[in-house]
């Protein structure tokens, strides 16, 4: 063992920790990991085993990080020539088996990770990513480079989400859905970016009331509830009063550079339920 590491830090002895690697306080680093470069480890954060971190690479207090989690490696761009490139993730993130979170491309500088997020099995996100707090990314799923991910957003089981693509805050996207198209906020999504209805069920254990979510609804219906140009029923709504949740819904359509997920194209809408 080498590096910056606290008089606390417990490092198995099967791990190999970099001359430039800083451990905070009480950190545990389990066996056969391997943390090379400028690394920066937080107080309580728990390597359990065959971790890989790389680069300049920032981790907060408290995450844990399960077997076979790589964190910082170089970008899947043919473009990177190996310039230095960043990673900086927030506090008690968990990533589970075989989470991928790699480091800026070429073209960009850093890959964004907040507070209390939950990465499950096999997930993956890709250079230059944007995930906010308290996300849900599932088992297999994917996120492109440049994509931004609202807080409390829920990506589901092997999702694919194209780059850069963003995703509202609380937008949730149903199993097995992929997207080329912006998500949202407070949205459901299924099929090929294909909005459903309103994450009622979400919105609730928030602490939404029943008017707030009322208000979103019926922005989404004017929006999304009959075949119609976007452009124009857009500008009729944004020109009306509206609450603060149902202006941040138009407001995220209106910067939408990508374009926005299409309404269903036949059949009622459908929202989440208890």
């Amino acid at each position: 063992m080498s590096g910056g590491a606290s008089s606390s830090a417990r490092v198995h002895p099967s791990s190999v920790i970099g001359d430039e690697v800083q451990l905070g306080a009480d950190v545990e680093i389990g066996p056969f990991c391997l943390l090379a470069s400028k690394i920066r480890i937080g107080p309580g954060t728990r390597l359990i085993s065959h971790v890989a971190i790389f680069g300049d690479t920032e981790i907060g207090a408290g995450n844990v990080l399960h077997p076979n989690v790589v964190i910082g490696d170089e970008p899947q761009d043919i473009a990177y020539t190996g310039g230095v490139r960043k990673v900086r993730i927030g506090n008690r993130n968990v990533f589970r088996e075989g989470t991928t979170i790699h480091r800026g491309s070429e073209h960009g500088e850093v890959t964004t990770i907040g507070d209390d997020n939950f990465f499950m099995q096999n997930s993956h996100a890709a250079h230059d990513c944007r995930v906010g707090n308290s996300t849900i990314i599932a088992g297999g799923a994917l996120l492109a480079g440049w994509v931004e991910v609202g807080d409390r957003a829920l990506v589901s089981g092997n999702c694919v989400v194209h780059q850069y693509t963003r995703i509202g805050r609380l937008a949730m996207m149903r199993g097995l859905s992929r997207t080329s198209r912006d998500i949202p906020p407070f949205c459901i999504m299924d099929g090929t970016h294909t909005l459903r209805g309103i994450n009622v069920i979400g919105l609730r254990r928030l602490g939404f009331k029943a008017a707030q979510i009322r208000s979103i609804r019926e922005v989404f219906l004017g929006l999304f509830g009959k075949r119609q140009n976007l452009k124009l029923a857009l500008e009729r709504i944004a020109s009306e009063k509206l609450t603060p949740e149902a202006r941040e819904m138009v407001d995220f359509i209106r910067a939408s550079k990508r374009g926005v997920a299409f309404g269903p194209r036949q059949g009622a809408i459908e929202d989440s339920e208890d």
